[in-house]
């Protein structure tokens, strides 16, 4: 009877395993004679239409994406398992250490500790059929002087692929240059993809590689609208966010140009972020705002990934007035005046609209790489109409930097812009005055520089 017993045990062990490789997917990067470059699933093409985060899958996948990305192996087998539910697929993140987090990477036990903790994880995950690719390290050159970083996550790419030789390697820098692209190709010889990470920039891309004489493939991991560290600045040094209705044209122009348009070597990208967080500001980078709702961007990346427009479209800002006049760049105000700020927005639907107006202090916590920054508190008690087009701002008492922010929603989508402005603080002025105390030549429009 107990030979019976595990005999059957065996089978059903057998039999299980065998299931479980049969869900594996052996992906593939592959050139032709021309050096087209292919992404395969199963022998079958595979283009990336990506998203950089894991949330509103089901969003992304009625857009038209196929695969999320992550950055490291927190909640990795809840992500896999939500999106082999959806049928997408997952870049899977191996967070490689940063030297400006403290990391010495002459320390050759942190380097062999970090190598084997991912050894776990592979062999954990590897099988997984919602698996598409290893992402070993993200911009982990970012702000850094040791360059032994490069052999450690070339190492832990060779051991990646040792431990799971059915999906590719690749890797992530912080936009790309000559200096990182030979380290890309002299050192990385594990990594099957480089991945690049690039806002502003992106144009510049091309010419990199191409100069580089870089004929491996390539993914773009994260872009989307520009960089704060790449945009207008007011005078006291605060930067101008594009609005939502500029972001979405940048992500049109942007991937068909510098992504669908680069398709020899170029094998898909990640919009950034698929979520929404604080970095400069609450809206910068977020492809959804703080309430999950999708921004007119996710418009745009629909066509992008299908060729056309969802039927019911997003708002969109056209513009915003400042008592009266089409002029918000440098915008100086006295402390407790009275100011008027409209903003202009439609709907192609036709649906009705609602206003939602904020105010913060211009954050001052402010992180590199994307590390995680603390929102400003909001200041209430000082807008007066905050939920219609119109509103009418009392200033702040406190000299500084500020920021008024707008969002427009038709109930499903929205559509937003801000204003930075300064508070010169004024002891003499009247919380009636009427007039604006400020010089003309402060006020200037987004796009003049």
């Amino acid at each position: 009877m107990h030979k019976i017993l595990i005999f059957i045990s065996f089978q059903f062990i057998v039999g299980y395993t065998a299931i479980l490789f049969a869900q594996v997917n052996k992906v593939t990067i592959v050139s032709d004679d021309a050096g087209q470059w292919q992404l395969k699933v199963n022998n079958e093409n595979y283009y990336i239409k990506g998203g950089g985060g894991t949330v509103h899958l089901d969003v992304l996948k009625s857009c038209g994406g196929n695969t999320i990305r992550t950055w490291g192996i927190e909640n990795a087998q809840e992500i896999l398992d939500a999106a082999q539910k959806m049928n997408m697929k997952v870049m899977l993140g191996l967070w490689v250490q940063h030297e400006r987090h403290g990391f010495d990477y002459d320390n050759q036990e942190k380097i062999a500790a970090q190598l084997e903790s991912f050894r776990l994880a592979v062999r954990k995950y590897k099988n997984h059929p919602a698996l598409l690719l290893w992402g070993v390290g993200n911009e982990y050159e970012l702000e850094y002087s040791n360059t032994k970083v490069w052999a450690a996550v070339n190492d832990i790419a060779k051991m990646v692929k040792e431990e799971d030789p059915n999906h590719p390697t690749s890797t992530v820098t912080a936009g790309t240059n000559p200096e990182k692209l030979k380290f890309v190709k002299e050192v990385l010889t594990a990594v099957d993809i480089y991945g690049i990470n690039t806002y502003g920039d992106i144009e510049g891309v091309e010419k990199v590689l191409k100069d580089g004489n870089y004929q491996g493939p390539y993914m773009i991991t994260e872009w989307g609208p520009n960089g704060h560290w790449e945009s207008p600045k007011t005078k006291w040094g605060t930067s101008i966010e594009q609005t939502s209705t500029e972001k979405a044209k940048v992500y049109l122009d942007r991937y068909q140009k510098c992504i669908a348009g680069q398709g020899k070597q170029c094998i898909g990208s990640f919009a950034f972020l698929w979520g929404q967080k604080q970095e400069y500001t609450h809206t910068w980078y977020g492809l959804f705002n703080e309430a999950g709702m999708p921004t007119e961007a996710i418009d745009a990346l629909e066509f992008d990934f299908t060729g056309k427009y969802p039927e019911n479209r997003s708002p969109s800002v056209d513009s915003i007035h400042f008592n009266g006049q089409n002029s918000v760049k440098n915008v100086i105000l006295n402390s407790k005046e009275k100011y008027e700020f409209e903003v202009f927005a439609k709907d192609l639907n036709q649906d009705k609209l609602s206003y939602e107006w904020e105010l913060y202090p211009e954050s001052t916590d402010l992180k590199s790489g994307g590390d995680a920054e603390a929102k400003p508190t909001m200041i209430p008690g000082k807008l007066k109409g905050k939920n219609s087009s119109i509103v009418q701002l009392v200033a702040p008492n406190a000299e500084g930097r500020y920021r008024l922010f707008v969002t427009v929603s038709d109930g499903k989508k929205v559509a937003y812009l801000n204003v930075p402005f300064y508070v010169q603080y004024d002891a003499n002025s009247s919380a009636n005055a009427k007039s604006i105390q400020f010089k003309k030549q402060d006020l200037k429009s987004f796009d003049e520089e």
